[in-house]
């Protein structure tokens, strides 16, 4: 069964998020134009991580979903995305969780950790190191997105990522706004963390950078490979599998 409520971020803004299974809190946060349905929910990662024991709590993203859209750039100040997980943790009353990502997602777990969370394991699920110490190249290549809809090349990068935009419903003035939001987080501040950090990639995906990179500047960090790129890596259930590997299995 999956739950949907919502509550009212700091500025106002509406943030929905949906929750299944009961125990331990999981707090799960999707990754860029997409929502907890696709993301989580659709291909049954969610439902693995609830029967591992998790109460797995899926926000969707200001801008995403069914969470609210403005189109007022005061709405979108750098780091909004983790200040609403960490109003949602609040909200909740949780100060005891494990934190996961995929992509944005992932990078936003980055930012909360960076800015002192505390959860008892993490995974950057869909991320390399250069995807969280240099936003701004992942963020040219979205804007081109936004800036050239309906002339990219079929078959091209931007062209699936126009794709992907039409197949969730997303609102492209909100989503390019979100972009704005986007926060470097150094390799020094990358190295200091000492909780165990699972990082999870599909084998083909590169898109933000080398994950074994990142794996290999934490301190706690390990590496687990899944079929797929960026995109497929999604839909296949090694993604959840791993996830569940690395929350449950044994500490590293």
């Amino acid at each position: 069964m999956i739950a949907r409520d919502s509550f009212q971020a700091i500025d106002g803004v509406e943030i929905a998020w949906r929750e299944t299974g009961q125990g331990r809190p999981l707090l799960l946060i999707h990754g860029f134009m997409s929502e907890a349905d696709t993301n989580w929910i659709k291909y049954g990662h969610a439902a693995a991580l609830a029967n591992a024991g998790y109460r797995v709590i899926m926000p969707d993203l200001r801008a995403h979903g069914l969470s609210a859209k403005p189109h007022d750039p005061a709405h979108y100040p750098r780091d909004i995305l983790a200040d609403d997980q960490f109003a949602l943790l609040a909200h909740l009353g949780i100060t005891d969780y494990d934190l996961g990502g995929y992509s944005l997602g992932g990078r936003t777990v980055s930012r909360m950790l960076a800015r002192g969370a505390a959860p008892g394991r993490a995974v950057i699920s869909g991320m390399g190191l250069e995807g969280l110490t240099q936003t701004g190249n992942r963020g040219a290549h979205f804007r081109n997105v936004f800036d050239n809809l309906g002339q990219h090349e079929k078959g091209s990068v931007a062209w699936m990522a126009e794709a992907f935009l039409k197949t969730t419903g997303g609102d492209p003035v909100a989503l390019r706004y979100i972009l704005d939001t986007f926060v470097d987080t150094p390799v020094a501040e990358i190295a200091r963390w000492t909780l165990p950090v699972a990082v999870i990639c599909g084998e083909q995906d590169d898109d933000n950078g080398l994950a074994a990179d990142l794996a290999a500047l934490l301190q706690n960090g390990k590496l687990f490979t899944v079929p797929g790129n960026h995109m497929s890596a999604v839909t296949k259930t090694e993604l959840g599998q791993a996830f569940v590997a690395a929350l449950t299995g044994d500490r590293w």
